[in-house]
């Protein structure tokens, strides 16, 4: 299971990047392609949606590099384990 953990760890460090590589390509194609009256609304949109997933994906990196770590190996049962 262990295994499986790292495995996802660095699924999640290449999906992160990706999404917003994503997120900016759709940016820039419904941006350049609306019209001039409706391109303010557009923009104020998009920086709305990558000022929200930014900080998701940049989480989803950190998720990844703690679980390829190996930090999740061992999870407390119990509260008398935290100590």
């Amino acid at each position: 299971m262990n295994t499986v953990k790292k495995m996802f760890g660095y699924l999640w460090m290449l999906i992160a990047p990706i999404i917003i590589l994503f997120l900016l390509y759709e940016a820039y194609e419904k941006i350049s392609k609306a019209s001039a009256a409706v391109q303010s609304n557009v923009i104020l949109q998009w920086v709305i949606i990558l000022l929200i997933f930014t900080p998701i994906c940049v989480g989803f990196f950190i998720f990844g590099k703690y679980a390829s770590n190996g930090e999740y190996d061992h999870l407390p049962e119990s509260s008398a384990e935290l100590d």
